[in-house]
């Protein structure tokens, strides 16, 4: 990987309840080992969110960044698509 390569992922908002905070669901589909079946894999992620425009059920694309907090090391570059809530 390059140097200086942030990491970068999409997901859904499932949390906005923290001020200037959100926790990013980001889904990944994987093949299991054994039986080759597909199977959905959820990871959390709280990002970053400076003007709190992220809410409940939107997608968003977060970035890798230094640590803000003791959990947070991401922050939301850009709202996709916003929900219908």
């Amino acid at each position: 990987m390059e140097r200086g390569k942030k990491k970068v992922r999409v997901g859904r908002v499932v949390s906005d309840k923290m001020d200037k905070t959100v926790v990013v669901a980001v889904e990944r589909i994987t093949r299991h080992p054994l039986y080759g079946k597909t199977m959905r894999k959820t990871k959390k992620f709280k990002a970053h969110d400076e003007n709190n425009a992220c809410h409940t059920g939107d997608k968003v694309r977060i970035i890798e960044t230094r640590p803000l907090s003791k959990d947070k090391n991401w922050r939301v570059l850009e709202v996709l698509e916003k929900s219908e809530l």
